[in-house]
């Protein structure tokens, strides 16, 4: 299958790139890069990409493509306050153009990352995919949108999955700190202290990046019928966690930690668990394999093995949010998020091989 994936130079684009071209596809990347520079260990292999931003797009950058995954968006909460418009236009507006450009250009699957934000302020209720939503954010509520506004697309032709992910974690040459158990163990190792930034009652179901991209895989070889147009939980239902419960698991982890409040932590609104029951129903293909407890151990020897250090964590290089604005302020992004001409150019389209590969569900 020839698959473009949007993202592909972001948190999870960067391992689930190499992991779609090793299960046999032909990948192509479609990234504008914000994050440049931002490496964590390692760089990932290069795939062949298309050098856009995804407001950008034409149909012909979607001719050819038997597939698109779609991971491309402002990527969190704080990230999708910063403008809570320009999160509008990137992750609603541009999310739903590609998806008509992808169907008028013959693709045939559609896999939209979505979030399990969507639940928002949920509380201690477990949520199917038939729950109320709630979000409680632009980010939340754009991932509501999408969904919403692609589902009106299928057709016999044209078959969107929606990918509702638990909160992610785990080591990736694109490295995030602004997510819970990837910061929790980053604070553990350098500084001693694992620091919760609420009063750590919140429930998060939390999933491997390398979980997610399985779930990828899952639905990009099921049958049509169990994937069109279906949403999924995509996590564990033992893997919903209170925040306190994952800093026990981080203090079991990292020698010589201990756990620490934020002085001015209060309730997060955002509160959600989730039944994941459908996605191994349907697609019995999908095997997790990772858990909290071992996510904390792979990140614990990521971080000693590059040498984090709290300066690391404070340049802000791994908080999305951080380095978009350290961008703005330099002159290199302009107020709509788009690189300037003293910040970082691109060609309109960089060279991708043609694969003449017939479209196939």
């Amino acid at each position: 299958m020839r698959i473009l994936l949007t993202g592909h130079k972001g948190y999870i684009g960067a391992v689930a790139g190499p992991i779609l071209q090793s299960a046999g596809h032909e990948v192509v990347g479609m990234d504008s890069d914000l994050f440049a520079g931002c490496d964590f260990g390692q760089a990932p292999p290069q795939i062949p990409e298309i050098q856009k931003d995804i407001r950008d797009l034409s149909k012909a950058d979607l001719q050819g493509f038997n597939a698109v995954v779609h991971l491309a968006a402002l990527s969190n909460d704080p990230l999708g306050d910063l403008d809570p418009e320009i999160t509008y236009d990137i992750n609603h507006k541009a999310s739903v153009r590609l998806a008509e450009l992808a169907k008028s250009a013959g693709v045939v699957r559609f896999v939209f990352s979505s979030s399990c934000s969507t639940y928002g302020a949920a509380g201690d209720a477990i949520h199917d995919e038939t729950a109320p939503l709630n979000p409680v954010t632009p980010y939340g509520d754009s991932k509501v949108l999408v969904e919403r506004d692609i589902s009106r697309l299928a057709d016999g032709n044209f078959s969107p999955t929606h990918m509702r992910n638990a909160t992610a974690y785990g080591a990736s040459p694109r490295l995030r700190l602004d997510i819970v158990l990837n910061d929790l163990v980053a604070w553990a190792l350098t500084t001693g202290r694992v620091y919760i930034k609420s009063d750590g009652t919140p429930w998060r179901p939390i999933i491997h990046i390398r979980d997610i991209t399985a779930a990828i895989l899952a639905v990009l070889e099921a049958p049509k019928e169990a994937i069109h147009n279906e949403i999924f939980n995509v996590g564990r239902a033992e893997e919903n966690y209170r925040i306190s419960e994952l800093a026990q698991i981080v203090t079991e982890t990292v020698p010589g930690c201990r756990v620490e409040y934020a002085p001015d932590g209060g309730p997060d609104k955002r509160c959600y668990r989730i039944n994941c029951g459908k996605i191994y129903r349907l697609l019995p293909s999908f095997h997790p394999q990772w858990t909290a407890r071992k996510g904390a151990q792979e990140l614990f020897e990521a971080y000693k093995a590059v040498g984090l250090s709290f300066s690391d964590i404070e340049s802000g290089r791994y908080t999305r949010i951080t380095q978009i604005r350290k961008l703005i302020k330099d002159g290199r992004l302009d107020s709509s998020l788009h690189w300037t001409h003293s910040g970082k150019t691109f060609p309109t389209k960089a060279s991708v091989p043609a694969f003449p590969t017939k479209n196939s569900t």
